[in-house]
């Protein structure tokens, strides 16, 4: 069985607003904040833990950028060895964002195909 790919490296720019992962398998994968926070996986932005799943909204990558509380970054930690949970400006910090979660979230044309 193959390993799924992990993260190598996580980086967030504040000033551009954009999270960078960086994964075993040598993709790498950028993330507005605005998708991060129109994706949360949490139960309250999802609907209901009867919407939860693994896989993304396939409408978040047609919403457009925010730029407001909502979507600025305030903190991002890890949960483990599988998953980040990030806070965000307006006190929010629900969503535990898993690696499959962030792969399957990553906007590049390769992935979205």
């Amino acid at each position: 069985m193959i390993d799924a790919p992990k993260p190598t490296n996580v980086t967030a720019n504040r000033i551009m607003q954009v999270m960078s992962i960086t994964w075993s398998d040598g993709h790498q994968s950028m993330y507005s904040f605005s998708l991060l926070r129109h994706a949360c996986p949490c139960a309250e932005c999802r609907g209901g833990h009867d919407k939860m799943g693994a896989e993304p909204d396939p409408g978040v990558f047609a919403l457009p950028d925010e730029d407001s509380p909502t979507t600025h970054l305030s903190s991002i930690e890890g949960v483990g060895a599988y998953a980040l949970t990030i806070g965000w400006e307006d006190g929010h910090h629900y969503g535990i964002y898993n690696w499959h979660y962030l792969r399957a979230l990553c906007p590049c044309p390769e992935c979205r195909s």
